[in-house]
């Protein structure tokens, strides 16, 4: 889990989507209780990536990975943008094959 999160950072801090795309199962979802919106299916996962990591020029830094498990992990993130500055976390839940199948985030 740590290299997945670490390698889905360093893609979204590039603003890369391809290579943030390619750690996403087909089906994923993303459910972001901050901005109220759920994100499904790779169409729906690159809409969230272009919105609020492109769109805003998100630079995400993290500040501890918690494993639950071996297919889920609770990560501590520190946000800067043109929003300014937040941090919040991610709960990341992968399938069989190691890809992302969920990722329910929140900003404190």
């Amino acid at each position: 889990m740590h290299d997945l999160i670490h390698r889905l950072i360093a893609a979204t801090n590039a603003f890369d989507v391809k290579a943030a795309l390619e750690l996403f199962a087909r089906d994923a979802v993303i459910d972001d209780v901050s901005v109220g919106q759920t994100f499904a299916g790779l169409a729906g996962v690159r809409r969230y990536l272009e919105q609020f990591f492109v769109g805003y020029h998100t630079v995400s830094k993290v500040l501890s990975i918690d494993p639950h498990g071996d297919n889920r992990a609770l990560v501590r993130l520190d946000f800067t943008g043109d929003f300014g500055h937040e941090t919040g976390r991610l709960d990341v839940t992968t399938n069989t094959d190691g890809l992302i199948a969920a990722i329910d985030a929140d900003l404190d």
